[in-house]
């Protein structure tokens, strides 16, 4: 059977594997980013309008788009809702994005670590990708440098806020270094935030593209992390120069976002109700953020090294003695635990050994430490072989 080139590149999604394998009621999962499930707010469709099963504008509904724009202008984004395009989940937005800019071998720029789903589907598509170290408040800017000057990327794919996999969050200096470097070389960037409003303090800086003004843009967020994953209801706002292609990659793609979401999205976005709710679940996951704290403490204080997280879902571990993370995948669902391996989220997973992604907000208190504790003795068990 004859298949298009580029389902060679085509690789399985690996936290879906793992998910898949963690579906047993006793399985601790600390590896998809998935929202407590006792948070997920109820919803009520009562009110629905008969209209919203019929076919929909391309764009998405217009009141969700306004609604989206206004609460990007709250942020410091110049733009208005001709610029809003609604997608099935933000990971719609790189699909149009990589439709849009790559051919094989074209370079993309991302971060060392970098969002798993992101980089295979960048890669699908024949991109060469190339990768910039981070350090704790953003990218090392000295080598973003030197890849812009030696490069010519189609585009720089960023996460400042709360970096899936990794929790950085860009310092404001950071945020005005990389704003200004992408408009120096004209590099557009997409910038993805579906962790903004997940924030444990009170810190709150503007997006990267708000502090552009010459490169072209794409910023991208989701309801999956605030209110239900099952919507699929995304968002992406793009420069003028980008929207009309984006659009047209969309309607050969699926017509329109699905309605019936984008009407209960709608419904939230704004009100009091969702302010109330999105209070209520940073509080709810900053408990749990600290009840991890205090396990990892007390469990892998001799076994890797950390940051604390201020916003998101994730901890990132680095082992202090580095091992492939995916040979433990195994011996750790034997013991009914699950996580996710570092190695995946690197440009270049072999040479880049011994990083743990761990979730907070998904396993319980009362079984979280337990969990942790058989997960570092899962480590120990692998040093043991190791050693032996």
């Amino acid at each position: 059977m004859a298949f298009s080139e580029r389902v060679d590149r085509l690789k399985s999604s690996l936290i879906r594997e793992i998910l898949a394998a963690a579906q047993r009621p006793e399985v601790m999962s600390f590896a998809g980013g998935l929202p407590a499930e006792s948070m997920l707010p109820k919803v009520d469709w009562d009110q629905m309008p008969a209209s919203m099963g019929q076919y929909g504008m391309s764009e998405g509904e217009p009141a969700l788009r306004e609604a989206i724009a206004a609460e990007a202008r709250s942020l410091g984004i110049d733009c208005s809702d001709s610029q809003v395009l609604i997608v099935s989940g933000s990971q719609q937005t790189l699909d149009l994005a990589s439709k849009l800019f790559i051919d094989r071998g074209t370079e993309v720029l991302l971060e060392a670590p970098t969002y798993l789903a992101a980089l295979q589907v960048f890669q699908l598509f024949g991109a060469d990708c190339l990768s910039i170290p981070q350090e704790s408040d953003g990218p090392l800017l000295d080598a973003l440098r030197q890849r812009l000057e030696k490069h010519h990327p189609a585009f720089a794919y960023l996460i400042p806020t709360f970096q899936n996999p990794s929790a950085v969050r860009y310092s404001e200096e950071k945020r005005d270094a990389v704003a200004a470097l992408l408009d120096e070389y004209n590099v557009t960037l997409i910038e993805d935030e579906p962790y903004r409003e997940l924030v444990f303090d009170d810190e709150n800086a503007r997006p990267i593209v708000s502090r552009m003004h010459k490169a072209s843009w794409i910023y991208t967020g989701t309801v999956s992390k605030t209110l239900l994953p099952g919507l699929r209801v995304g968002y992406l706002i793009a420069t003028p120069d980008l929207f009309p292609y984006l659009l047209r990659l969309k309607q050969s793609a699926d017509l329109h976002t699905n309605r019936i979401g984008q009407w209960q999205a709608l419904q939230w976005l704004g009100s009091e109700q969702y302010h109330a709710h999105l209070a209520e679940l940073r509080r709810f996951y900053c408990l749990r953020r600290d009840a991890m704290q205090d396990a990892l403490t007390k469990h892998f204080f001799d076994l890797a090294d950390w940051q604390l997280p201020q916003g998101g879902l994730f901890f990132w571990l680095r082992l202090k003695r580095p091992l492939d993370t995916r040979t433990l995948l195994k011996p750790a669902l034997a013991r009914d635990v699950v996580f996710m391996p570092g190695e995946p989220f690197f440009v270049d997973p072999e040479q880049n050994p011994g990083y743990l992604r761990l979730n907070f907000s998904h396993v319980a208190p009362d079984r979280l430490d337990e969990g942790i504790r058989l997960l570092a003795s899962v480590v120990r068990g692998a040093y043991v072989v190791e050693a032996a």
